[in-house]
C-alpha cells in the first residue's frame, strides 16, 4: 500500500474509531483525534522529503493505482508530483495544528471531532486523486461537513445566513464544476479509446488529439466558473469572509487555508492544460478578475471592524494572486502560484487560530474593543504580528518569494495588471494589517476585556509549526520550487500547445 494512501486513511480510520467511543469520553476522542492528524502529518513529512522531482518528470511517485468500476473507468488512483507533493504536505500540517487548536470545542464533542476527521481526510485525498471521480468524491467528502460545523460550533448572530450562503454558493460551484468534469469525461472518449476518468491517461489522450474547439468552449467557462466560485474568485466572493467570520477556528483553517485551493488545483491541473485554446483566449478576462480579488476585497478589509472579517476579505484578497500567475502562463508564474498556494495555507490557518485564541480569551473580535493585547500575551502577540508581516509580503515569508514569482510571470503579457496588483498588495495590505495590529496590540489595555493569559507551552505548538512553515519556506524557497518547476514545466507546455507539436516531431524523427 502506497504512503500516499496512509496520510489519506488514517483520518477515516481515527473518524472511525471516535465513532465507536462513547461520547463522555472527550479526552480519549481529542487523543485520538490528535493522534491521528499527527501520524498523518509525519507521513506527509517524510513523502514530501523523499519526492524526488527528477525522478518524478516522467509521471507521479508513491502511486497506488486500483481499478474500482472499470467499465465507467472509474478507479482508486492517487499519486503526487510537484504541484501536490507541497500542498498535501500543508494541508497535513493544518489539520494537526487546527486538531490542536479545538480544544476549545465543549460541546457535542465526539460529533465534532467525527467531522474534523473526516474534513481532513477528505481534503487530503482530494488533492492526492488521479482520478476526477474521486477527485470530486473526495472534495465533497470533505466540505460537507464545513457546513455542518459553521451552523453548530459557530459564533456571531449571522452564523444561521453564513450557514446558508455557503452552502448555497458552494454547492452551486460545485455542481457547475461537476458538469463541467462529466463533459470532460464523456471528451476522453478519443481514437475508439472508451471514456475514462483516469486523470494522467486524458492527459496522454489530449496530448496526442486535443479537444475540439466546441467542447473546449463548453468545458472551460463552467470549470472557471464552478472552480472559481469555490476559491471565492471575485465577484463570487461574498460567501466567503462572512462564512470565515462566522465559522469555529478549525474550520476556517482548514476551509480557508487548504479546502479553498481545491479550485485552483482544479484550474492548474484539468483546465488550464485541457482546454488550453480557450484558456489562452480568457487570459485578460481572468486577469481583470484577480484585480478584483486583490484590490476590491483589501479596500473592503479596510472597512472591517471585526478582526475576523478582515482575515476573511484578505483571504480572499491574496486568491488574487494566485490568479494572476495562472493567467500569465507562464512557467514561473504557474510556479508561483503553487507557491502561493501553499504559502497562504500556513497564513490563513495561523491567522484564523489566532484569532480563535483571541476571541476565546477576550469575548470579543471588534477591534475598537481590544487593545494593549501585547502586554499580557506577549506569544499570541508576536505571532500575530509574524502573521502581519507575512501577509504584507514581507521578505523572509514563503508569500514573499510566491507572490514575488507570480508578478514576474506575469510582467511579460500582463505588465499593466501587474503594477495596480503590485500597488494593491504593497498599499492597500499593508494599511489593513498594520492598522490591526496597532489597535488590538498596542496603546491602553480595556477596562472591561477579563482576566487575560498567554499560550502556554502545548497551546504554543500549533502556531510553532505554522510560523515554522512560513519561515522555511520563506528562507529557502526552493525547497518547494525545484520539485514544482518540471511538474509545471509538463502543465505550461500543453497549456500553450507546446507538447502536440514536440509529439508530432517525435513522429517525425521515428518515421
Amino acid at each position: 500500500m502506497s504512503l500516499l494512501t496512509f496520510i489519506i486513511l488514517i483520518p477515516f480510520l481515527g473518524a472511525l474509531i471516535v465513532a465507536l467511543i462513547p461520547r463522555n469520553y472527550r479526552f480519549v476522542i481529542r487523543l485520538v483525534a490528535l493522534a491521528a492528524t499527527l501520524v498523518s502529518m509525519l507521513l506527509a513529512i517524510v513523502m514530501f522529503v523523499r519526492f524526488d522531482a527528477a525522478a518524478a518528470i516522467k509521471g507521479f511517485k508513491f502511486v497506488q493505482y486500483q481499478p474500482w468500476v472499470q467499465t465507467l473507468g472509474i478507479s482508486y488512483y492517487v499519486g503526487v508530483d510537484g504541484i501536490n507533493v507541497g500542498l498535501i504536505l500543508m494541508g497535513a500540517i493544518v489539520a494537526f495544528a487546527a486538531t490542536c487548536v479545538s480544544h476549545r470545542i465543549e460541546t457535542q464533542v465526539k460529533e465534532y471531532y467525527l467531522l474534523l476527521l473526516v474534513m481532513v481526510g477528505g481534503i487530503l485525498g482530494a488533492f492526492a486523486s488521479l482520478d476526477l471521480f474521486f477527485f470530486y468524491f473526495f472534495h465533497e467528502l470533505a466540505l460537507v461537513p464545513t457546513f455542518i460545523m459553521i451552523g453548530v460550533w459557530g459564533r456571531g448572530e449571522q452564523k444561521n445566513y453564513a450557514t446558508f450562503q455557503i452552502t448555497l454558493y458552494l454547492s452551486i460551484g460545485a455542481l457547475v464544476a461537476l458538469i463541467g468534469l462529466i463533459a470532460l469525461y464523456l471528451n476522453s472518449a478519443v481514437g475508439g479509446s472508451p471514456a475514462t476518468f483516469d486523470i494522467v491517461e486524458m492527459t496522454r489522450r489530449f496530448k496526442l488529439m486535443p479537444l475540439s474547439q466546441s467542447a473546449q468552449m463548453l468545458i472551460f467557462p463552467l470549470l472557471l466558473f464552478g472552480f472559481g466560485v469555490l476559491v471565492s474568485l471575485w465577484p463570487f466572493h461574498t460567501w466567503a469572509p462572512l462564512g470565515y467570520g462566522s465559522a469555529p477556528a478549525a474550520t476556517a483553517m482548514l476551509h480557508a487555508g487548504v479546502l479553498k485551493k481545491f479550485g485552483l488545483y482544479g484550474l492548474i491541473r484539468i483546465a488550464i492544460p485541457f482546454a488550453p485554446d480557450v484558456a489562452k483566449v480568457h487570459l485578460q478576462f481572468i486577469a481583470w478578475l484577480a484585480l478584483g480579488n486583490i484590490l476590491y476585497c483589501g479596500w473592503v478589509a479596510m472597512r472591517q471592524r471585526d478582526f475576523n472579517f478582515l482575515l476573511g476579505n484578505s483571504s480572499v484578497a491574496h486568491m488574487g494572486f494566485c490568479f494572476l500567475g495562472i493567467a500569465s502562463l507562464s512557467l514561473v508564474g504557474v510556479t508561483g502560484t503553487v507557491l502561493v498556494m501553499i504559502a497562504h495555507g500556513f497564513l490563513a490557518a495561523l491567522s484564523f487560530g489566532l484569532s480563535g485564541y483571541l476571541n476565546q480569551q477576550t469575548g470579543t473580535l471588534e477591534i475598537s474593543k481590544l487593545g494593549g493585547l501585547m502586554k499580557k500575551m506577549p506569544f499570541i502577540g508576536t505571532a500575530l504580528v509574524i502573521a502581519a508581516m507575512a501577509g504584507c509580503g514581507l521578505p523572509g515569508f514563503a508569500n514573499f518569494a510566491g507572490e514575488l514569482l507570480t508578478l514576474f510571470g506575469a510582467w511579460k503579457t500582463l505588465s499593466p495588471f501587474v503594477v495596480i496588483a503590485a500597488w494593491g498588495a504593497l498599499v492597500v495590505g499593508a494599511i489593513y494589517m498594520l492598522r490591526a495590529v496597532r489597535n488590538i496590540l498596542h496603546g491602553p489595555l480595556p477596562e472591561n476585556l477579563p482576566a487575560l493569559q498567554d499560550a502556554k507551552l502545548w497551546r504554543k505548538l500549533p502556531f510553532a509549526l505554522l510560523i515554522a512553515g512560513l519561515i522555511l519556506f520563506g528562507v529557502a524557497p526552493r525547497l518547494l520550487t525545484k520539485k514544482i518547476e518540471p511538474a509545471a514545466k509538463e502543465i505550461v507546455a500543453m497549456a500553450q500547445g507546446k507538447a502536440q507539436a514536440a509529439t508530432q516531431q517525435q513522429r517525425a524523427e521515428a518515421k
